[in-house]
């Protein structure tokens, strides 16, 4: 697996656990503390797919994707959420987005989204 998963959470210890869990299974990983960095990053055209936290002190995990495809990118991207309401799962959905997972979120899950993530990319 050679694609580039790039992380965004203001969270430190996520970041670091997320960035630890993908890197171990082989993935390329780049983390970001705000959606700004990320941004800013010169990362965001070699980004296969995003994890991004919803609520993030700044730009929100929304406004990023907005922000994105503004600018013409149409990543994949599975948003996490420390209190997933019930309105942010919808707008994610709504969105587009690949998923919405409320923090903590199984392993499984996270792996399953990104082989998806990897098929399409072989495929597309």
């Amino acid at each position: 697996m050679t694609c580039l998963i790039c992380v965004v959470d203001d969270d430190a210890s996520f970041r670091s656990a997320i960035t630890s869990l993908l890197h171990s299974i082989g993935y390329t990983v780049a983390a970001f503390g705000s959606a700004e960095e990320f941004l800013d990053s010169g990362r965001v055209a070699d980004t296969a797919c995003l994890i991004s936290d919803v609520q993030m002190s700044g730009m929100n995990g929304f406004e990023l994707q907005t922000r994105l495809r503004e600018n013409g990118q149409q990543l994949p991207i599975i948003f996490v959420a420390a209190s997933p309401g019930e309105k942010a799962r919808e707008q994610a959905v709504r969105s587009g987005a690949l998923a919405f997972l409320g923090k903590p979120f199984s392993e499984d899950k996270l792996m399953s989204l990104l082989d998806q993530v990897d098929r399409d990319l072989r495929s597309g």
